[in-house]
């Protein structure tokens, strides 16, 4: 059997149900799956390989899904600060995009997102923007696995003037990118607050068409639930499932303000939530009934959503912040534990993004998406249990090498997609133009 890379001087956390961690284990990849997950002697003596990747006795693990991100929002990282959403996003970020975010900026600013995203360990994420298209070929090039829906408003947007053209535009993306190897092509409608009834339920059926991703914002703040439940007579989870909107391709970022019903309604309708809990602490939304999702069976994992409200793609930091926010708020040491934090890291994130059969844990038949985090900082030493080094102590800094697809993306913390340091001059290069758009 020939293998064309093996990553081995490591323990393995294959991230599969009952199955511990491999001491000095390795991973076997060919064409861009994985083959074989085992010691490494063992490994090593079925067959050499075209290339080896040496974790340096660090841990080698899935990679980081992020559920929910807004790629090219990197651009607008610090614009607008210490403001509540609606305000935030009205008076502010919206005025912004419109001015500012061209298909061009949009690909600088999402390059931007994928360099910081795989140099922090996460290989695949969930993008809610504009001119898709060229997200698209951006996310691609760079080698990073990424959900790639265009977006739509009822008003018009950076890329598209109508909600009918946004629907002619994710109907094509769908048909471009259906089987592509790393680009998942996907619905999105930005809210129930800001999209109609009529256009919501064509964004139903146009995923259900596809078989596709249908992403959307919901329950983010108590101003869109009054709104809704003003208007509607019942509250936005429950509005979207009498519309027919919810399913098991539903990804729902936020659910901050949901009712015990709610959780029903998302278990129910099998709804994957993109739990967002820094973005939402930053923005006083409020905190994510998370530990009661998972109790009811809720698929949910984290997300970092865009750069102008987190500041930063690092979802390390933020499941880490997350486990002791829960923590302190239940009183209850027990509560969310490492273990479980891991898991909706890797193979939780999966789940709610639907691509479960695919990545999320290091088994055969699964595609290669791994990281090798070191061990090789004060802080790592001396080392128990490997999970809680994980959630608590590890930093997104200590990703050494990064694997996407079974082809190697960042080899000792450094890029070999992305030009760093001219990406950089770039982003410097138009931020006196972007600074010029958001105070005009």
């Amino acid at each position: 059997m020939d293998f064309d890379l093996i990553i081995k001087g490591g323990t393995v956390l294959p991230m599969t149900p009952g199955r511990a961690a491999i001491r000095d284990g390795a991973v076997a990849v060919r064409g861009g799956a994985i083959v074989a997950v085992g010691p490494a002697a063992e490994i090593l003596a079925q067959a050499p390989a075209a290339e080896v990747l040496d974790a340096g006795g660090g841990l080698i693990m899935p990679g980081f899904v992020n559920t929910h991100t807004h790629l090219a929002m990197t651009l607008l990282r610090g614009v607008a600060e210490d403001l509540p959403l609606k305000e935030w996003l009205e008076a502010h970020i919206w005025p912004a995009e419109r001015a500012l975010m061209n298909a061009d900026t949009v690909e600088l600013g999402t390059r931007l997102a994928a360099a910081e995203s795989l140099q922090a360990g996460v290989t695949c994420v969930c993008d809610m923007y504009f001119h898709a298209a060229r997200v698209a070929e951006t996310v691609a090039a760079a080698g990073l696995r990424a959900v790639v829906p265009e977006s739509l408003i009822d008003f018009a947007t950076p890329s598209c003037p109508t909600p009918e053209i946004a629907l002619e535009r994710q109907r094509a993306l769908l048909e471009r990118y259906r089987g592509h190897a790393l680009v998942v092509p996907a619905v999105a409608s930005h809210s129930p607050y800001s999209v109609s009834a009529a256009n919501l339920v064509k964004e139903a059926e146009l995923a259900e068409e596809f078989g596709a991703p249908l992403v959307i914002h919901l329950a983010e703040t108590r101003w869109e639930v009054e709104k809704i439940t003003a208007e509607k007579g019942v509250t936005p989870v429950a509005y979207l499932a009498d519309l027919g909107i919810l399913s098991d391709r539903t990804v729902a970022a936020h659910c901050v303000h949901v009712s015990d019903d709610d959780l029903g309604l998302l278990a129910e309708f099998e709804v994957g939530v993109a739990s967002n809990p820094v973005s939402n602490l930053k923005l006083g939304s409020g905190v994510a009934p998370v530990p009661q999702m998972l109790a009811r069976g809720i698929k949910v994992a984290f997300g970092t959503d865009g750069a102008a409200s987190n500041n930063t793609l690092d979802l390390l930091r933020d499941a880490q912040l997350a486990g002791l926010l829960y923590k302190g708020l239940s009183g209850d040491p027990t509560c969310m534990p490492a273990h479980s934090l891991l898991e909706m890291l890797t193979i939780g994130g999966a789940r709610v993004l639907g691509l479960a059969d695919r990545i999320g844990t290091l088994e055969a038949g699964k595609r290669a998406d791994l990281i090798c985090v070191a061990l090789d900082r004060p802080r790592a030493v001396p080392l128990f249990d490997p999970f809680a080094h994980l959630a608590y102590a590890a930093r997104s800094a200590d990703v050494r090498h990064v694997v996407v697809d079974g082809r190697v993306v960042v080899r000792d913390r450094e890029l070999l997609t992305i030009d760093a340091p001219a990406l950089l001059a770039d982003v410097r290069a138009v931020t006196e133009t972007v600074r010029a758009g958001v105070s005009g």
